[in-house]
């Protein structure tokens, strides 16, 4: 059957999807300079990889988790669970894990406009209204937490998508929350072809292939 919503049910959804404001990949020209650093002082240059090498014994079980929840068995495609990482990374405007994860959606098969138009709103037009109420519960226990209801959880189901699915993208949606506050809390930054390269290395060789990287 197919989820319809009210104009009002469409209005309230919104407004927990503000326009997306997604900082620079690099904060350099802000600061007058030709390279940003990041805030370690002993890895200026870092990218999120060498931040875990730096500390592999907490970076081996994180990717673990990573490798498990978005490449193991889920009602999500893994497209679908990279565009959930990308549209989480937007709302909170960081650069660096939506550029990447962008990208990996990509290689996963997910349209580029598709993808500009949900991370612009997921209730625009040509979107699946499916996959519109599932972002929308994603967009609110980003933005908003405190305001979940059973309710908001019921319209999932209502919308065709079993519990595992919600769990799962309640799990993806806080774990790119904790990775959006790692990057931008070490201000590490990265190329527009940095990104790609390290969202088609995702797609090639998985989370797992970052771990035997460490």
């Amino acid at each position: 059957m197919r989820h319809t919503l009210s104009k009002r049910d469409h209005e309230s959804r919104t407004s927990l999807c503000p326009t997306l404001d997604l900082k620079p990949t690099s904060p350099a020209s802000e600061k007058g300079t030709t390279h940003a650093m990041s805030y370690l002082p002993s890895l200026p240059d870092a990218r999120l990889l060498d931040v875990f090498r730096d500390f592999p014994d907490a970076a081996r079980p994180l990717l673990d988790f990573h490798e498990a929840l978005m490449r193991g068995p889920s009602p999500l495609s893994v497209a679908d669970r990279e565009l959930i990482a990308a549209y989480v990374s937007a709302l909170n405007s960081c650069g660096y894990c939506h550029g990447v994860h962008r990208v990996t959606a990509a290689e996963f098969g997910l349209d580029g406009d598709l993808l500009s138009r949900l991370v612009e709103d997921p209730w625009s037009d040509g979107v699946d209204e499916r996959l519109g109420v599932l972002l929308s519960y994603v967009a609110k226990v980003t933005t908003a937490p405190s305001r979940l209801i059973a309710a908001d959880a019921d319209e999932v189901y209502a919308a065709g998508w079993p519990e595992p699915a919600l769990r799962d993208a309640v799990a993806i949606t806080a774990l790119f929350n904790c990775m959006n506050r790692l990057v931008d809390g070490l201000g590490i930054t990265a190329s527009p072809d940095y990104l790609a390269m390290s969202g088609a290395r995702l797609h090639s060789t998985g989370y797992a292939g970052l771990k035997d990287l460490l």
